[in-house]
């Protein structure tokens, strides 16, 4: 099936023909999971996007969600309830789950997450809702007493009760540990909780009977900071023995945000014990809130990474097919000629380089993202050293997921804005939406910078044996030594200079470091990331184009005679197999370059943003 929002060939190339995920039908955890039952799932997921959640993409922006303050009830667009109903009954909240309730066989991870590509670019308001959902079920499954179990997880599996994620304060975002969110014991073992929590995805709505909110207080005399945070489950309405809503538990929305985009979810100022009756319960044991949140922070902070992915891929075919469709200007070779017939913008060189700067990074993303998947279902059925090295990838990869791909989306809606020209920055079309949706994504679920600060500091320079780094390190060498007599050495000879480089770029922040140079490391952390990530795409498209180069050159083989322009045009796989390669070629020789200069900026070791002063800053001043 032709779409707007995924390349369905090329996510079936990376899961199959890259990373062969269907390998993973020989573990007993995913048996029942070969290459034709991914298929049906990732066409399953497909078909309901297209013809379901799509529908969503524009109602809902348009529409939004509303807040009355009288009720203090959050009322979502009304088309979301629908595609809410489809997204549970067909089953999908599994692809997204880390365990079943019920024993049952899961998908592999990295065939769920390719298929949540879909949802993410069609119905990025419903992946709100499903992301949290799913994120809260997987904190009591694996943190919640069995009581918990029983009494939370039927009611958001089924898809009655939704999730949040509490975190947020006014002086307490990335300042985690600075909260005043204040949990009192009680003789029955249950918390009084007080506190006010902002920014709160879908903290209330009306497309669920009860919201549950993990919420991060901490217990009164409980040290300060992060060390004295506890996490507590805490229902919109008490939940009686048998499952159903009982009194409620005093918690209100106090209002909603009015947001650039992503408008039907609603994102609520949460009010939890305004009348001092919220009862809240504690998950897992006290003090512990922070790595307990953290397990459920990671998995959405990959969601963001494939949010910002969908949305990416979408803006890009959406941008291809404008390009293809709209007649503007002749052909540069004929600018002279007034008499030259008009041609499709596609074939100007600047827009044929625009639309190839986007699939460079859609396709590279796609197998990095899917990478780290594979890598969770291999820690899920692998044992000893294997598994703590697919464990160790994960966590290296994790911010370079995130942070990389939710900034690039920024620049490649904004691309694909640029080639439907006036009309981009219309509502006519889907791609000004794409652009105000995906610009959250660089800001929540841990901003950026927070991200390139756990790389540099925690995943390498405080890491002593940097067991990430090297497995990584050791993967990208097979790679590399795979590609060989495929191909061309220039494109392989880049990457392992990149790799040489950025071993330095370590070994000076690890001096730096030693010599107490703290400051310089956390200015050069946002520009470490970034080319991290840029070397990381890079090395994904060598992969890439280790399995395509081979499999043109079979179907050139079995039509010699044929042109390379001849044979795209009559076969639709030859032109894809083209298209991954020309993807990588491009990417190795215009962005490639980009990581040789951040590396150098940061040997130089520039002090300027250290020694600027605020006075230095001209602003405006406050009223």
């Amino acid at each position: 099936m032709l779409n707007s929002l995924v390349d369905t060939r090329d996510l079936k190339f990376v899961l199959f023909e890259v990373l062969k995920i269907q390998s993973l039908a020989q573990y007993k955890d995913f048996s029942d999971y070969d290459m034709e039952s991914i298929e049906a799932l990732i066409d399953l997921v497909e078909k309901i996007s297209v013809n379901e959640f799509q529908k969503t993409f524009e109602a809902a922006d348009r529409e939004a969600c509303t807040w009355d303050p009288v009720t203090k009830k959050v009322t979502a667009p009304q088309s979301l309830k629908p595609a809410l109903d489809t997204y549970y009954e067909a089953g999908l909240m599994s692809l997204l789950m880390l365990e079943s309730a019920d024993g049952s066989q899961l998908p592999p991870r990295s065939a769920g997450a390719a298929s949540l590509e879909y949802i993410c670019a069609a119905a990025p308001n419903l992946m709100m809702y499903t992301i949290l959902s799913a994120g809260v079920i997987n904190l009591i499954k694996e943190f919640g007493t069995e009581e918990q179990q029983k009494l939370y997880l039927p009611g958001l599996i089924s898809g009655q009760w939704g999730g949040t994620m509490c975190l947020t304060e006014a002086d307490a975002g990335s300042d985690v540990g600075n909260l005043k969110a204040k949990a009192v014991k009680q003789d029955d073992g249950t918390y009084l909780i007080t506190g006010q929590k902002i920014f709160i995805s879908s903290g209330d709505n009306d497309l669920y009977s009860n919201m549950i909110h993990p919420v991060l207080a901490r217990i009164e005399g409980d040290p300060a900071g992060t060390k004295g945070i506890s996490i507590f489950l805490v229902p919109k309405y008490l939940i009686k023995e048998d499952g159903s809503n009982g009194d409620f538990n005093d918690v209100i929305c106090a209002g909603i945000e009015h947001k650039l985009g992503i408008k039907g979810s609603a994102t609520c100022t949460m009010v939890f014990g305004e009348n001092n009756n919220c009862r809240g319960y504690l998950l897992g044991s006290e003090r512990k809130g922070m790595k307990i949140m953290f397990q459920m922070m990671n998995t959405i902070r990959l969601g963001t990474a494939l949010q910002a992915q969908g949305t990416s891929s979408a803006a890009y075919l959406n941008a291809v097919t404008y390009a293809k469709n709209r007649i503007q200007g002749s052909h540069v070779l004929n600018a002279m000629n007034p008499e030259a017939p008009k041609t499709e913008i596609i074939n100007h060189p600047d827009v044929s380089r625009m639309l190839l700067w986007m699939k460079s990074y859609v396709d590279a993303q796609r197998i990095m993202i899917n990478y780290n998947y594979f890598n969770q279902d291999l820690a899920k059925v692998l044992d000893g050293e294997e598994r703590e090295n697919a464990e160790s990838v994960i966590e290296l990869l994790v911010p370079l997921c995130k942070a990389g791909c939710s900034d690039t989306s920024i620049l490649i809606t904004s691309e694909a804005m640029q080639v439907f020209g006036g009309y981009g920055f219309c509502m006519d079309y889907p791609v000004e939406q794409f652009y105000r949706n995906c610009r959250i994504l660089s800001i929540f679920e841990g901003a950026n910078g927070i991200q390139a600060i756990d790389l540099i500091m925690r995943k390498i320079l405080l890491n002593k044996d940097q067991k990430g780094y090297k497995t990584w390190k050791g993967v990208v060498e097979k790679t590399l030594d795979k590609a060989q007599d495929i191909v061309t050495d220039k494109y392989i000879n880049h990457v392992r200079d990149g790799i040489e480089n950025l071993d330095m770029v370590i070994n000076k922040m690890k001096k730096r470091m030693e010599e107490g140079r703290i400051l310089e490391i956390f200015t050069h952390a946002t520009p470490f990331l970034r080319g991290f990530y840029i070397l990381v795409l890079a090395w994904c498209h060598i992969w890439s184009m280790t399995e395509a180069i081979p499999c043109l050159e079979k179907i050139q083989k079995k039509n010699e005679g044929m042109d390379i322009k001849s044979l795209c045009s009559s076969d639709s796989e030859s032109a894809f197999y083209a298209g991954r390669i020309q993807s990588g070629k491009f990417f190795i020789e215009s962005q490639l370059p980009l990581f040789f200069a951040i590396a150098e900026s940061i040997m130089n070791a520039d002090s300027a943003a250290l020694s600027v002063l605020p006075e230095m800053f001209t602003g405006a001043p406050e009223e």
